[in-house]
């Protein structure tokens, strides 16, 4: 996945990412952007852990959700931010690792809805593994 937006495009998805504070709080970043895809990832830190040690779905949903979003954004019109209308997760493994690594996706863009995926990996010692699938709905709402 590489940068091939427009750059000026590119650097208002990238800005409108760093303006949600849950991603900053779980010091995400957004590591890869191109037309219909984006790549968000994370540490999963202590303060984050379920009560067996793994990462908490919480915030495997918040990645997922927000990569799918920012993919949904890439392909819709300049002056547009982006809000999920629903999303749906499969939880496939414990979220165990050193980070998440979500990879979202545009299934389909449509003028009022776009369906969207995503995929969670935890990745330990470089090693990745698929924690979890989303699939949901985003639409298009006017820039604050």
């Amino acid at each position: 996945m590489t940068d091939s937006l427009d750059p000026g495009r590119a650097t208002t998805i990238r800005e409108s990412f760093a303006s949600q504070s849950l991603m900053t709080s779980f010091s995400a970043e957004m590591t890869a952007l191109g037309p219909g895809q984006c790549e968000v990832s994370a540490p999963i830190p202590a303060t984050a852990r379920q009560q067996h040690g793994a990462g908490h779905a919480g915030l495997t949903f918040a990645l997922g959700d927000t990569a799918a979003g920012y993919a949904a954004l890439s392909l819709m019109p300049d002056g547009a931010e982006v809000m999920t209308a629903e999303m749906k997760i499969n939880l496939l493994a414990p979220a165990r690792g050193d980070r998440l690594i979500a990879t979202g996706r545009v299934v389909k863009a449509g003028r009022r809805l776009t369906v969207v995926t995503a995929e969670v990996s935890a990745e330990t010692d470089g090693q990745h593994r698929l924690v979890a699938v989303l699939q949901g709905t985003m639409v298009p709402v006017p820039a604050a």
